[in-house]
């Protein structure tokens, strides 16, 4: 019962809205705010950042800001739910979460993010991290205007740069091993480059072939199955 208060209580806006908000400020901010600039020391910049989201689907009252049908990720397309965006730095320790409407498409709530990023800490060098369902042109775009680092996962089967040009580079690739909670992984690695100055792009290709032989083996094991059946 405790607890539930609190999270409304943590929710409660604040009236006053900052540039780029996805909402008004709220007490959760300022804690995030605080608990941040406790750890904060004369280097850090929040080099590097990680984003992901997902989707909470909910029922019963309250929800009428955020509340929207869209995509599931937890497989209840029946249910109203909303988008949490959380935002972590190198070291796995979470800076801020966002909840926007559940009809929002990522790729719609990564600038908003990072804008806010900017005016909440004060950060003026970040690297932004994010999957493929975060890419538009127009994104990159936007990153690319406020002078921001970032690493985005690449559309290999829609983008026909990657498709015809990056993967069929013949440039060699060179082995990396990274230590692992499990274990090392082999990767095999290389850099391909597409244009030239400002306009250049810069591709990472990368192989895992532990990873590849478990795909074959795993879609193997399906077609065995279905053809059992």
């Amino acid at each position: 019962h405790h607890f539930y208060r609190t999270m409304a209580w943590l929710g409660e806006e604040l009236g006053d809205r900052q540039a780029g908000a996805l909402a008004p400020r709220c007490v959760k901010d300022v804690i995030e705010e605080q608990l941040f600039e406790r750890r904060r020391d004369l280097f850090t910049d929040l080099s590097l950042v990680f984003m992901d989201t997902t989707s909470l689907s909910f029922y019963g009252e309250g929800g009428e800001t955020l509340g929207r049908r869209g995509h599931s990720k937890d497989y209840r397309p029946d249910l109203a739910q909303m988008i949490l965006a959380l935002v972590v730095d190198a070291e796995g320790r979470p800076i801020c979460t966002e909840m926007v409407p559940g009809n929002t498409a990522d790729v719609k709530i990564l600038m908003p993010v990072v804008t806010r990023l900017r005016e909440r800490f004060g950060i003026t060098r970040a690297c932004v991290v994010a999957d493929r369902g975060m890419i538009s042109a127009d994104t990159i775009a936007a990153l690319d205007a406020l002078g921001m680092e970032y690493i985005l996962g690449a559309r290999e089967r829609t983008s026909r740069v990657i498709r015809d040009v990056v993967l069929k580079d013949k440039a060699a690739m060179v082995p990396l091993v990274l230590d692992r909670q499990h274990g090392e992984t082999q990767l095999w690695v290389k850099e391909v480059r597409i244009g030239k100055g400002k306009a250049a792009q810069r591709y990472i290709v990368t192989v895992n072939e532990a990873e590849a032989r478990k795909d074959r083996e795993d879609r193997q094991a399906i077609i065995d199955g279905l053809q059992a059946q």
